[in-house]
């Protein structure tokens, strides 16, 4: 019964990152601010910053693909991979995750870009770990960043992050009791990523074993977790 078990596990899709499927909690605001890239009238310039597992990564993705249904062109770039030459497209949205990874060279591009914005009608969408004033970057692209729309992605509460769990459990057409959530938001590990990846696991594991999705199976796991080192807080 193995393979075909794993033969469903191989063909499920996984979730593409949207607005629709972000927990917006505290963030309603910030929310509505990314939409609004997405429409080629608009032009601001926004910095989202927050841990990891913060979910701005997502923020970003989602942004990228809605800014492609309004057929709004979009560069999307990851600040690690970015080099001396960026060339975003006119009147589009340039989208830059990790603006603390940018070396030298790929800083100066970007503050290139930020002097140029305005004149080709360009929307900026950048992220980073920290608020403006405490990255590592050269001042002069430090106080660009600085003087752009400044957001924080706040933390979901623990009812953010329980009703994200369940719909996450339907999508993947996964029962859950709420006995199981709320262990797990107890002895989870604190990031939203970390959790869900929890219930793909138990997912996962259940179907591979026939055995339901229960509370004893999720134990079981994150004790084999712990053993492994992973441990859990």
């Amino acid at each position: 019964m193995t393979a075909p078990r794993q033969l469903l596990l191989n063909i499920r899709p996984e979730e593409a990152a949207s607005l629709d499927n972000f927990v917006v909690g505290a963030n309603a605001e910030l929310l509505a601010r990314i939409t609004e890239l997405a429409d080629p009238g608009v032009f601001d310039q926004v910095y989202v910053w927050g841990a990891p597992g913060s979910g701005r990564s997502h923020l970003l993705r989602a942004a990228q693909a809605r800014a492609k249904a309004m057929r709004r062109p979009t560069l999307y770039v990851s600040a690690a991979a970015l080099g001396a030459e960026l060339a975003p497209p006119p009147g589009g949205l340039l989208i830059v995750d990790d603006v603390d990874a940018l070396g030298e060279a790929a800083q100066i591009a970007l503050f290139r870009v930020f002097n140029a914005a305005r004149l080709v009608g360009l929307a900026l969408l950048l992220s980073g770990p920290e608020p403006p004033l405490l990255l590592e970057l050269r001042e002069d692209l430090r106080t660009r960043i600085g003087a752009a729309l400044v957001y924080e992605v706040k933390a979901l509460s623990e009812a953010d992050k329980a009703q994200a769990l369940r719909h996450h459990a339907a999508g993947r057409g996964m029962p859950i009791e709420d006995a199981l959530i709320d262990y797990l938001l107890r002895h989870g590990r604190r990031d939203l990523p970390s959790l869900l990846a929890a219930i793909d696991l138990l997912d996962r594991v259940s179907l591979e074993q026939g055995r339901a999705p229960s509370l004893p199976l999720l134990r079981e796991l994150m004790q084999r977790s712990l053993e492994l080192g992973g441990g859990e807080r």
